[in-house]
């Protein structure tokens, strides 16, 4: 498929170095995004460094085929999907987090999603983990692009807030109290808003589920018919 119509979203510096990369290099950080407003969404990048647990198994379980992981971070999923036998690659704007993902038996390269990336229109699953369904500040552009790198009977996996949300905000990277860059796009989309969105841009919701734990919430898509 042809991405010449695909909206070009440069990556925040904040994700390529300083503070993130450091959080994922060490696997610990105390990072935030954070608005002028007042909100604020914490960045667990100990849970995301570490090995996938019961929430991230069941998302393993439903995947098929070659895998896409879309801003992988330490690469969790990518190391789990390839102890499964699936061919996975991950994909971060972050070097830390692409020689993350490759120490774990990965592969994984430093590309932002709305770069041209291998294997498009190719792929059977593609993943949005971790509020990566944020990337961007637009769900409609990134579900679009998406779209266009899974075959027509792909599927996408989103996890999705767990209130009833969709917000935009300009937020930053906060390190401790400390802004850690400039200011940048983001989204953050509860189940009904992915099902709207997802409506618009060629998707169908064929199934939802919870963690184990209630905490976490996660969709999972088809190209519509």
């Amino acid at each position: 498929m042809s991405t010449a119509g695909t909206p070009r979203v440069t990556a925040p510096e904040p994700w390529n170095r300083g503070p993130y990369a450091a959080a994922i290099g060490s696997s610990a950080g105390d990072l935030t995004l954070r608005d002028s407003e007042g909100w604020c969404l914490p960045l667990d990048v100990r849970r995301w460094s570490a090995p996938a647990d019961a929430a991230d198994r069941a998302v393993v379980e439903r995947c098929s085929g070659r895998v896409l992981d879309i801003g992988c971070g330490a690469g969790r999923f990518v190391e789990a999907l390839t102890r499964c036998g699936h061919r996975a690659l991950g994909i971060d704007v972050c070097p830390t987090a692409v020689i993350s993902t490759v120490c774990r038996g990965g592969a994984a390269v430093s590309r932002s999603v709305f770069e041209p990336l291998p294997e498009e229109g190719r792929w059977d699953t593609a993943l949005l983990i971790d509020g990566n369904i944020g990337i961007g500040g637009n769900p409609r552009t990134l579900l679009g692009r998406v779209r266009e790198l899974v075959h027509d009977r792909g599927l996408l996996i989103v996890e999705t807030a767990p209130a009833d949300v969709d917000e935009r905000r300009r937020v930053r990277l906060h390190a401790g109290p400390q802004a850690a860059g400039p200011v940048f796009a983001w989204a953050t989309v509860g189940a009904r808003a992915l099902e709207r969105h997802a409506r618009t841009c060629g998707w169908t919701v064929v199934e939802e589920w919870g963690g184990p734990s209630g905490e976490r919430h996660f969709a999972a898509l088809r190209p519509a018919a």
